[in-house]
């Protein structure tokens, strides 16, 4: 199971890593996974408090749908930073590409 987890859940500090600014990288990874923390701390009351009235199977997996859903919404309403190199900032401005897609060129 620890590999399922892992495969899915594993890869989210080092994307906060990536979308984080220069000045704040250090802290904002960890802050924010916290935080993550903090809210999901909750969980386990709000399903034992729900299991009471409806079958706990049902229970895990609106849960899991709920949980799914707003990764889904935050993905697609989140910025995407490609081609920014690490401690320079901002990309420069990009021309676009094929479909839609942003063409950075690279230093070097």
């Amino acid at each position: 199971m620890q590999f399922m987890v892992q495969g899915a859940w594993g890869i989210i500090p080092a994307h906060i890593n990536e979308l984080s600014p220069d000045q704040v990288r250090g802290f904002l990874p960890g802050f924010a996974y916290q935080c993550g923390n903090l809210i999901a701390a909750s969980i386990a009351w709000v399903q034992s408090t729900l299991a009471r009235s409806h079958p706990y199977p049902h229970v895990m997996g609106v849960s899991a749908a709920i949980i799914f859903c707003l990764a889904i919404v935050v993905t697609v309403l989140g910025r995407e930073r490609r081609g920014v190199v690490f401690g320079q900032g901002e990309p420069p401005s990009p021309s676009p590409g094929r479909r839609g897609f942003p063409v950075v060129q690279r230093p070097g």
